[in-house]
């Protein structure tokens, strides 16, 4: 199987917690349902086929009593006995004499038929003997035929032969027996099989069984799902904290609640909370000393040199503290741009756009293709300055930008291309370095493709490079929409 079809199976599945849970219950449940209702209704026909075999037997033994009878008789007497058992009405089997055997559409040989028939003939072999002539079928009530001129079951008086042939509202098969007892004689006896066997029909799974199958799979889902549903709410509460805490929000201590797993998650998140928001603390105080700890030196530098009357030596003093106060102020604003504390909220992502590529319309060195579908919760300036860096970035080295938009479900994505030269394969994650330039570049302080990663990486997203064939450069931010 392909990578791609396996990929769309898998997106069929359920996402959430509830709906895998609910679905992989549903399978163990219908498949033990299943299992045990198949064992249950192989014993149930097994049982059956023994009941009816014992039935079949007793009948036959009955029906052998009976041939016993009318070959003790004399063969005179033989028809007046029988029209005295039609007259009387009401008798097991219906008995008549023919002098041949009477051709009848036998109906489909199944399992059950032939079980029925072996036992008869065994039966009326031990007890008449292994020479006599038999033949057992069963035959459609509408296909029986009684006596020798081929009359149906519907043109005899009705105590004749309904009484033992008939079952209304059902129309079973009927057992017909034909047993040779001499020269152009034979005795024809038909008769239905005792209940419940009347039918011999396999029962199949008992309505009753399909019900408590139903009831008991909804009770199950219905339980397992209240018990997913309060055990993953600590979850979901943990998955928007975490993902304020990682957009630099204040987040509040997350409720410690549900199983004793749940708890020790939300314990060690919060401890988490409290670290990191210490540690930001902290460095946002230990950045705000060493700024203003530097620049008291740097401007007292300025004026000594200033003092110094050798002119050359003052250039190169100069020189110096540009470069030391360049570095400073391009530390300084590296973590000032991605240590920026707002609150999230949802941003129109077109408007934000619009509002970057605006002063470059008129001129044509930007293009805008698509639009985002929905706004996207974040932090409003941080995304600002990550998309404007990049697009800054693209017209400062190609001149020309092309900002793309695919927006879906589950990310936002924005491509920007541009026609410069591109970054060489060996330095495409050396150019995320603060202060890294490539060969020829002189401009700015080489931090605009790192901030905007980190505030990338702060959403949870990522920027990406790659170099186009036909010359340029493709820089992608994917920023994916998490579930609330």
């Amino acid at each position: 199987m392909s990578a791609p079809a396996t990929e769309r199976r898998w997106r069929l599945l359920p996402r959430s917690l509830l709906g895998r849970m609910l679905l992989l219950t549903l399978l163990v449940v219908l498949l033990a349902q299943g299992l045990s209702s198949l064992i249950w209704v192989a014993q149930l026909r097994a049982s059956q086929l023994q009941g009816l075999q014992a039935s079949a037997r007793s009948l036959a033994h009955s029906m052998s009593a009976s041939v016993s009878y009318f070959r003790s008789l004399p063969v005179a007497y033989r028809p007046m006995v029988l029209d005295q058992l039609r007259s009387m009405g009401g008798t097991r089997f219906f008995v008549s004499l023919n002098d041949k055997p009477l051709g009848m559409a036998a109906l489909p040989i199944t399992a059950r038929k032939q079980a029925v028939i072996d036992v008869f003939q065994d039966v009326l072999h031990e007890r008449l003997g292994q020479q006599i002539e038999v033949s057992v079928e069963f035959v459609s009530p509408d296909d029986l035929r009684i006596f020798n001129s081929g009359l149906k079951l519907d043109e005899l008086p009705r105590s004749w032969a309904h009484y033992s042939l008939t079952l209304e509202p059902l129309n079973p098969p009927v057992l017909v027996t034909q047993i040779r007892l001499g020269e152009g004689e034979w005795l024809y006896i038909a008769s239905l099989l005792p209940e419940p066997y009347t039918s011999l029909e396999a029962e199949r799974l008992p309505r009753q069984q399909i019900g408590f199958i139903a009831l008991t799979t909804a009770l199950l889902l219905l339980f397992i799902g209240l018990l997913v549903h309060w055990q993953s709410r600590p979850l979901k509460r943990l998955a928007r904290a975490a993902r304020e805490l990682s957009l630099g929000a204040d987040v509040a201590p997350v409720t410690e609640g549900g199983g004793s797993e749940v708890v020790e998650v939300g314990r060690a998140f919060n401890n988490m909370r409290e670290r990191i928001s210490r540690y930001l603390t902290e460095r946002s105080q230990l950045f705000s000393a060493i700024s203003h700890d530097l620049r008291t030196p740097i401007t007292r530098l300025r004026l000594r040199v200033e003092l110094l009357e050798d002119e050359a030596l003052q250039v190169k003093f100069s020189r110096d503290l540009d470069e030391l106060e360049l570095l400073v102020k391009g530390a300084l604003q590296c973590v000032k741009d991605t240590d920026i504390h707002e609150n999230i909220e949802p941003i129109d992502l077109n408007q934000l756009l619009e509002t970057l590529a605006e002063p470059y319309l008129g001129d044509g060195r930007i293009t805008l293709e698509g639009r985002a579908l929905a706004p996207y919760p974040g932090k409003a300036l941080a995304l600002r300055r990550c998309i404007g860096n990049l697009v800054d970035n693209a017209i400062k080295y190609g001149e020309r930008a092309h900002l793309r938009i695919i927006d879906g479900a589950e990310d936002f994505v924005l491509q920007v291309d541009d026609q410069g030269p591109g970054v060489p394969q060996q330095q495409m994650e050396q150019v995320f370095v603060p202060h890294f330039r490539l060969a020829g570049q002189q401009q700015g302080y080489g931090l605009g493709l790192g901030i905007a990663r980190n505030i990338a990486h702060s959403h949870g997203g990522e920027v990406s490079l790659l170099n186009l064939r036909d010359g340029g450069l493709r820089v992608t931010l994917c920023l994916p929409r998490m579930a609330e």
